[in-house]
C-alpha cells in the first residue's frame, strides 16, 4: 500500500482521567467520557489532529450507525464538508493492528454506505490516505486540507 502521510499528534491534548480504576478520555466530539482502549487512543488523537488541520468539531462524527448489506456497523470517524457532504472517512485501528487490505477493505465497504472524496487508515504510528477517483481510489502522499 502507498499512500504513507506523515501525521504529529498535538502533545497532551486530550483529557484523561482515572474512575474507579480504570482509564478514560474525554470524547471532544460526543462531549463524554469513554473507555481508554488502544484503539479508543488513537482515535481521540486522530480527532485532536483533525482540529489542528483547520477540521471543525461540529462537521465531525464518531461513532455513528451506519447499514451495510443489512447489517448495522459503526465508522470510526467521518468528517463532512460545510454543506454536510462526507468528505473524508477514517478508520482507525491500535497501534499494534497493521494498516493491511483488510483493514483499507473495512473502510471501502463503509464508503459504500457514505461516497466521499477520502479514505484514510491509521493504526497511530502509520497513516494511508486515499482519493476517490472516477473508477479507484489513489494514494495520496499529504493529509486533504479541509475544503473551504
Amino acid at each position: 500500500m502507498n499512500g504513507l502521510i506523515k501525521i504529529d499528534f498535538p502533545k497532551d491534548k486530550v483529557l484523561r482521567r482515572n474512575t474507579n480504576g480504570s482509564e478514560e478520555v474525554f470524547d471532544a466530539i460526543r462531549k463524554t467520557w469513554v473507555a481508554l482502549t488502544p484503539e479508543e487512543w488513537v482515535r481521540q488523537h486522530f480527532i485532536q489532529f483533525l482540529f489542528t488541520q483547520s477540521y471543525p468539531a461540529s462537521l465531525i462524527a464518531v461513532e455513528k450507525q451506519i447499514t451495510l448489506a443489512g447489517l448495522t456497523k459503526r465508522f470510526d470517524i467521518v468528517a463532512y464538508s460545510r454543506d454536510m457532504q462526507p468528505f473524508m472517512i477514517i478508520e482507525c485501528k491500535r497501534m499494534d493492528v497493521a494498516l493491511s487490505e483488510r483493514v483499507l477493505a473495512q473502510a471501502l465497504r463503509y464508503h459504500a454506505s457514505l461516497e466521499c472524496p477520502y479514505l484514510i487508515i491509521t493504526n497511530g504510528v502509520y497513516t494511508i490516505g486515499y482519493q476517490k477517483r472516477i473508477d479507484r481510489f489513489e494514494p495520496v502522499d499529504s493529509f486533504p486540507k479541509y475544503p473551504d
